[in-house]
């Protein structure tokens, strides 16, 4: 879902505009306390599917249950435990960028001693680098990460001012807009420090996918000489401004008029709008797991996995990067990866990226291998982790990445009655 959490915060825009005006100067603190209390109301209007189930949950559950129910996921949950050797890059702007690696233990000596084969060094590894979306962090890939240990190099990083990462220096210091090529520059600043050579395979979920896209745009000698296969999950190459989030026209067109400003003012308030996040606690997890998931038998643990996440991004980083993505466009890099395995994956259902952003990448690349899942949203690789691990296995398969016959573990169903592991 990536950008649910500021769908959540969309929902009750007009609501909070007229609340905190109607203040004054003199009542601001005041006032905005009660623009985020009413904020947590208007969110149970818009999305009124999530909001009547969390009515009826209200009525048979009591907070204190609730509360401690959550405690009880959060303690039981394996999900987003998964560590690596960490590393630090740094950004052009001077922003530090967390990453993890993930080796693969040499075969036929000592770790860190390459083997030879007449005298030269054995191929380098290729090793497949995870870019996670919107208001998520690297831990987002879990399950395929667990899938994928032991048997390919992978890298997960964080996004600037998401997860371990450091707040983006030019927007926290000097205010400077928050660009989707300056994610790609990122990225190539990981790529710089974790993967220095050696063959390359990109992944990219979100706002992630999109951070590949303009990677691609400002570095197409990179993608040419060292990218050996692609993945593009639940993402878009642009037109995003068109996206209607599951909301009737008029209730879209109202939210996008509002919604920059809005969350502008709302970041500039960013104490008091997470107190009243925690306020409206269940509603927002309504709204999570509606722009998350479209089956109805999640896991209750990988939906509060979610929510967490989600949760942990904090309302001006949420501001921050929103208007990104009306201005996001990478339709012409696409032909960058013409020449290499490509899989595009996306929910059937998912209300953020529809899929037929996907389909609309695919045809941009005839050869590229397009899976559209039944029963699944925004979160797929969550919802859905065999599939997306699958998927993945055989692209990596295809790109030489790993050997045909390699093993790759199902990790886990988010199925109520599956147990990961």
């Amino acid at each position: 879902m990536s950008e649910s959490s500021a769908e959540a915060v969309a929902g009750a825009a007009s609501a909070v505009v007229a609340a905190a005006s109607a203040t004054g100067a003199a009542g601001a603190a005041g006032g905005w306390r009660r623009a985020t209390g009413i904020a947590g109301a208007a969110i149970g209007v818009i999305a009124a599917g999530a909001a009547a189930g969390v009515a009826i949950e209200r009525m048979t559950v009591g907070r204190g249950m609730r509360a401690k129910a959550r405690l009880a996921l959060d303690a039981a949950g394996p999900y987003g435990g998964l560590r690596g050797i960490p590393g630090k890059a740094v950004a052009d702007d001077g922003t530090e960028l967390y990453y993890e690696v993930d080796d693969v233990e040499p075969q036929g000596g000592p770790a860190g001693r390459r083997r030879r084969l007449f005298g030269r060094k054995a191929p380098l590894p290729v090793t497949v680098v995870f870019s996670h979306g919107y208001c998520l962090n690297q831990d987002s890939w879990h399950f395929q990460r667990a899938a994928l240990r032991g048997v390919v190099r992978t890298v997960h990083w964080d996004q600037r001012s998401h997860g371990r990462s450091a707040r983006g220096v030019d927007q926290l210091k000097d205010g400077v807009a928050l660009t989707i090529d300056q994610l790609g520059r990122d990225l190539k600043a990981v790529i710089d420090a974790a993967v220095p050579e050696g063959p390359i395979v990109l992944v990219g979920h979100s706002m992630g996918g999109m951070t590949v896209m303009a990677l691609a745009a400002q570095y197409p000698e990179l993608i040419r000489e060292r990218v050996v296969a692609t993945a593009f999950v639940g993402t878009s190459s642009g037109r995003l401004g068109e996206v209607n989030f599951g909301l009737p026209v008029a209730g879209v067109n109202a939210v996008r008029r509002v919604l920059p400003g809005v969350l502008k003012a709302l970041g500039q308030q960013a104490a008091l709008v997470e107190k009243g996040r925690r306020a409206t606690a269940d509603l927002f997890a309504g709204i999570i797991k509606r722009y998350s998931f479209a089956s109805r038998d999640v896991d209750p643990a990988v939906a509060r996995f979610a929510e967490r996440m989600i949760e942990g991004t904090p309302i001006d980083v949420v501001a921050e990067f929103y208007p990104a993505f009306t201005d996001h466009d990478k339709t012409e890099a696409l032909a960058l990866f013409a020449d290499m395995p490509v899989l595009v994956l996306a929910g059937i259902g998912d209300l953020v990226t529809p899929s037929e952003h996907s389909e609309a990448i695919a045809d941009m690349l005839p050869g590229a291998e397009l899976v559209l899942v039944p029963d699944a949203g925004h979160l797929v690789m969550l919802e859905h982790p065999e599939v997306v691990t699958d998927r993945l296995a055989d692209l990596l398969a295809r790109a030489g990445a790993v050997p045909a016959g390699a093993t790759v573990g199902g990790y886990g169903s988010t199925s109520g009655s599956a147990q990961p592991g």
